[in-house]
């Protein structure tokens, strides 16, 4: 059907725009399939993975945090070339709808790495070309569908940006808490083709579910050369010149808080996991972020956020700044918990627990405060290409750099040599996550942008 049958402009209405709950549960659906699948991985890598004749074959803890920062590196800079497609050439809805098939491809790669006889491939290759398919369909879609979001609202409902930001956010926390707990489980009892399998199966629910809002959503046309004008422009330019030294602030918190999947998982299979009731898998822990996610977002917006405003306007810079202090504590907790297992001791995962509460809190306070920001910051035309840019400078860049640390590390070993072992390796990167922190509210000081809305001609 053509663009015509789609409205491409925001309705006048100070509700909540009718499309949203469509693009919330297609959130949810891939959220579910994406972190279920990450939350198997680093296991995966070091217990599970075989060589083509079937013979274990696992890596070593370093090349295993390599292996999967790299993934998230791509993943997250990746939306670069999606939100050019998008606002360039495609649009956003036709950019998700056409990568997500790329996506469950991916997901239907990975399940596969269980029967290397099957194949006839060697199952790290097959890894390999799996996480290559997911990488160019999680993050090429990733700008699309947080901009999408914005997109449908106009003047007279732009007040209510905030809060479904944070329902989004919300969505994928959702999602991330259900997959977290059965991907492990899955794991463990039914092996690596139902860990990989099932979140290939619900990305392709979710895909389905953003196609059955087709008609509620507004399609903001693509740029084409408009695009290409509006970002080379003076006010473009600038615009991308405000965000990014922000966005350099904010890569040390991604290097900090991705290893809540890596380094944070290899730490918990030296822990107590006995709750009493149960007994939690050590990449289950995962699943305590986004639970606490569930909770932190109304909290923090109903209740610290107000309880701030008594004392301070709590501006999108000053709950960035308060949340890069508080995940370099969280580091600290975990380098504290290190120190007493490297002493011998089997501490109880309610050190991870207390670190994850922690770290959480200045998740919300960064991360979903700079996805917010982000969006108001970027001219019309920009909407997506700004996201790109956010995601590939501050989320990409932390996770390469956590992986060059670690093969060097792996490196370093190989010669007999030996470099941030034990707690050091936790107590470097909270002192990298202090120094920027404290950088970060000098140069906050002097940040000045300006706000652009669908509708509105943009407020200085």
């Amino acid at each position: 059907m053509s663009n015509s049958a789609y409205r491409t402009t925001p309705q006048q209405i100070e509700t909540m725009p009718p499309g949203i709950g469509y693009i919330i549960g297609n959130e949810a659906a891939e959220r579910f399939s994406y972190y279920g699948m990450g939350a198997v991985l680093y296991q995966f890598l070091t217990e599970y993975l075989r060589d083509s004749s079937g013979a274990m074959a696992p890596m070593t803890a370093e090349m295993a945090k390599a292996w999967q920062h790299y993934f998230y590196a791509a993943v997250y800079a990746l939306p670069l070339l999606g939100a050019i497609l998008s606002d360039w050439w495609l649009g956003k809805y036709k950019t998700i709808v056409l990568i997500s098939l790329l996506y469950c491809v991916g997901h239907g790669v990975l399940a596969l790495v269980e029967v290397p006889g099957l194949t006839g491939f060697e199952p790290k290759w097959l890894i390999a070309a799996g996480l290559v398919l997911l990488a160019i369909g999680a993050g090429g879609i990733k700008p699309c569908v947080s901009a999408h979001v914005g997109d449908q609202f106009g003047e007279r409902n732009k007040h209510l940006i905030n809060k479904v930001f944070g329902w989004f956010y919300f969505s994928i926390n959702a999602g991330a808490v259900v997959s977290t707990l059965l991907c492990p489980w899955l794991l463990k009892h039914y092996g690596p083709g139902w860990a990989f399998g099932i979140p290939g199966i619900i990305m392709a629910v979710a895909t389905f579910v953003f196609w059955l809002g087709r008609y509620k959503y507004v399609h903001i046309p693509a740029g084409g050369a408009k695009f290409v004008q509006e970002t080379f422009s003076g006010e473009g330019l600038r615009a991308v010149a405000n965000l990014i030294p922000l966005y350099l602030f904010i890569f040390p918190f991604f290097m900090l808080f991705d290893q809540t999947h890596t380094a944070w998982v290899e730490q918990a299979k030296s822990m107590n996991g006995n709750f009493g009731l149960f007994t939690m898998l050590p990449a289950q822990l995962q699943a305590v972020n986004p639970f606490l996610i569930l909770c932190f977002i109304p909290l923090f917006a109903y209740v610290l956020y107000p309880l701030m405003g008594r004392w301070f306007e709590p501006t999108p810079l000053r709950k960035i700044g308060i949340g890069l202090f508080l995940t370099a504590l969280s580091f600290v907790i975990i380098a504290l918990a290190e120190q007493r297992i490297v002493d011998g001791e089997r501490p109880h995962m309610l050190w991870q627990i207390i670190a994850y509460v922690v770290i959480t809190a200045g998740e919300v306070m960064v991360s979903v405060t700079a996805l917010e920001f982000s969006y108001t910051q970027a001219p019309k035309k920009m909407k997506s290409l700004i996201m790109g840019v956010y995601l590939l400078v501050a989320i990409a860049l932390g996770n390469i750099l956590t992986a060059k640390v670690n093969e060097y590390i792996d490196a370093q070993k190989k010669v007999g040599a030996t470099i941030l072992d034990g707690a050091n390796y936790y107590w470097f990167f909270a002192a990298v996550m202090l120094v920027s922190a404290v950088i970060y509210v000098i140069w906050s000081q002097f940040y000045r942008g300006r706000v652009y809305i669908q509708g509105d001609e943009g407020v200085a």
